[in-house]
């Protein structure tokens, strides 16, 4: 049978190819790539020619430099002649660039027939090489003609380089070096991002690291050394095992894109937008595992993600956030090499320069990545700058409240010497007046009933002053900066706090909520009250920023009373740490008091002494 294909070759080849330019093996030659009228071409849409059948078509001259299989049902047929020279005493093989082609059929000239092909396990090719060889026959004189059958599930470029074999195993070095270089930066990105990440805890540096080793695994998988390296037996699993990175680098690119631009927060609608894409992605994804699965092969749907991504960046950066511009930069370099590709699959022939633009994805990777480490460190400067801006306004706050507090304890201790020796004079007069008495015995009697009430005045008096001292610390509770262990000396209990709130509710007459009745009396729960008509019981977080709170009500007084101080300027971290609470629950009742403090700015200028006492109580009990 190959003696046949041979003497078919050898005389209808010879026929039917007169037109074609064939290609000399001259002396000194190391490579030549077959282009334009080198290679011809002819479709079988239905796949069913036979080679004899074949080398009796009318082939086609390519158009382009490199032929691609335009529909990729059908199945097609290519031919090319070499010219041999023995005396160039080299040996030579024909190379298959694109080592994503499914399946090739070669028939040589000498007969034989030799299946090529990522849908056939790694251990029948010729050469353990990504590429698929032949190797050439230079021992004779003549033309002879090969004729290539393929099919292909995706866009395959076919690209046919006559090599010598020394220049073979020097470009293979080469390009596995280039590999080499290739996916050590991608692992070199990915390994000081993880450890910015097991650092400093930021969900953004995990993503970035998913992205990149999402990345290394899809271009392992288009550039074949995942076939060969990783399961060079599993030609089914080979076929669309790219789909699993392309998923997952759509949803990591979104999701670093997300978290690097606080997107959530800058921008809620495209952050909406990003998780319906992300939603998307993976429902495309299950409709292609379990429907059909050559639906993988559409992978210009990645045009979606990026475009969305490429959008975010620069939106965000036209509302001023300038760790965004390197974003933006890296992903036009992606978004430029993703289009060349789409364009390409679509048609445009003139933008395939072959080897060159082959790998333009994965060189605008690189850039892509180089860039991005970019955007993280300038986003890691700018949270720097900030935390310093911070700390030095915290610093500058403090020493006030320092300042402040030392002249109110100077102020405080004056009154209290004051008042020491207003005692001590007073208790002077009655022992003056004891001696009377007892040099008296007259007056005894009366001169008891004097001490007696003036005892009762003298109680009265002490009463005042602890009441007076009382009203003092609330006072610099209420306006000045107190650690939580003396504000805890203020307010050390519930009790305490609910006593506060009560009396701060009901200063005025008891008005029941639910039928306008006066009267009440105490209720099942501390410090509240129950309408003596209808039986309504009101407690006191009740109508107040502190109702239903789930932290307790003493380190929620202190958590208003930061916010208050500071103005609002205090972190959620930084109350987290002083309070020991989570920093999510810390920054949910920090945005409200925040909100409320806005609301009554205008009565918050002209507090008298009342402080964030005017942040309690909502409206509805305020008026």
């Amino acid at each position: 049978m190959r003696y046949w294909y041979a003497v078919i070759l050898l005389i209808l080849g010879g026929s039917t190819t007169r037109g074609q330019q064939p290609v000399p093996i001259e002396k000194g030659l190391s490579q030549h790539i077959f282009t334009y009228d080198e290679i011809e071409y002819l479709e079988d849409p239905g796949g069913k020619l036979r080679l004899d059948q074949v080398v009796n078509a009318a082939f086609k001259p390519s158009a382009v430099s490199t032929p691609q299989n335009g529909h990729l049902g059908s199945v097609y047929w290519y031919r090319i002649k070499i010219k041999y020279d023995t005396a160039s005493h080299n040996y030579y093989l024909l190379e298959f660039f694109d080592q994503t082609i499914d399946e090739i059929t070669a028939y040589l000239p000498d007969g034989r027939q030799v299946l090529l092909g990522d849908r056939y396990p790694f251990s029948q090719r010729w050469f353990r090489h990504k590429n698929f060889e032949l190797p050439v026959d230079n021992s004779k004189e003549g033309t002879e003609v090969y004729y290539f059958r393929l099919r292909s599930a995706q866009t395959a470029d076919v690209i046919i380089v006559l090599r010598s074999f020394d220049h073979f195993v020097s470009y293979a070095l080469s390009e596995y070096m280039t590999f080499g270089i290739f996916y050590g930066m991608i692992f070199i990105f990915s390994f000081y991002n993880l450890i910015m990440f097991i650092a400093m805890r930021q969900r953004q540096y995990l993503y970035y690291v998913l992205y990149n080793l999402s990345v290394v695994l899809y271009e392992m998988c288009t550039d074949g050394i995942a076939y060969q390296w990783l399961w060079p037996n599993s030609p089914d699993w080979n076929q669309y095992a790219f789909a699993w990175p392309l998923l997952s680098m759509s949803i990591f690119a979104l999701l670093f894109t997300r978290s690097l631009l606080y997107v959530e927060f800058r921008v809620p609608v495209l952050n909406r937008l990003i998780m319906g894409v992300i939603i998307a992605r993976c429902l495309f994804f299950l409709a292609c595992l379990f429907i059909n699965p050559y639906w993988f092969n559409y992978k210009f749907i990645e045009v979606i993600p990026l475009a969305v991504a490429f959008y975010t960046g620069i939106h965000v950066l036209a509302r001023g956030y300038r760790p965004a511009r390197f974003f933006v930069l890296g992903y036009s370099f992606l978004f430029v090499g993703f289009m060349l590709k789409f364009f390409i699959m679509l048609g445009y022939s003139w933008l395939n320069f072959g080897i060159v633009s082959y790998y333009s994805l994965s060189f605008c990777f690189i850039l892509e990545m180089f860039f991005l480490s970019f955007a993280v460190g300038d986003k890691v400067r700018l949270l720097k700058k900030k935390r310093d801006k911070a700390r030095r306004m915290m610093i500058r706050q403090m020493t006030e409240n320092a300042r402040l507090k030392d002249n109110l304890n100077m102020e405080l201790e004056a009154q209290v010497k004051a008042r020491t020796k207003e005692l001590s004079e007073q208790a002077q007069v009655i022992a003056e007046q004891n001696e009377i008495l007892t040099e008296t015995n007259s007056l005894l009697e009366s001169q008891a009933a004097e001490i007696s009430r003036m005892n009762a005045l003298l109680e009265q008096d002490n009463i005042q002053l602890q009441t007076n001292v009382e009203k003092v610390s609330r006072a610099r509770a209420l306006s000045t900066s107190l650690d939580f262990e003396e504000f805890s000396k203020i307010y050390p209990d519930k009790e305490s706090c609910l006593q506060f709130l009560a009396d701060l509710k009901w200063t005025g007459t008891f008005h029941c909520r639910k039928c306008g009745n006066e009267h009440y009396y105490a209720g099942h729960q501390p410090f509240s009250r129950r309408c003596s008509k209808c039986g309504y019981e009101e407690s006191a977080t009740a109508y107040t920023i502190y109702q239903n709170i789930r932290i307790p009500i003493n380190k929620a007084f202190y958590l208003t009373f930061l916010v208050y101080s500071t103005k609002g300027k205090i972190s959620s971290h930084k109350l987290s740490d002083i309070l020991e609470i989570r920093q999510s629950t810390c920054w949910s009742y920090a945005t409200r008091i925040i909100k409320m403090m806005d609301e009554r700015k205008k009565e918050l200028k002209q507090a008298n002494g009342q402080g964030w006492s005017l942040l309690v109580l909502d409206d509805e009990v305020r008026g």
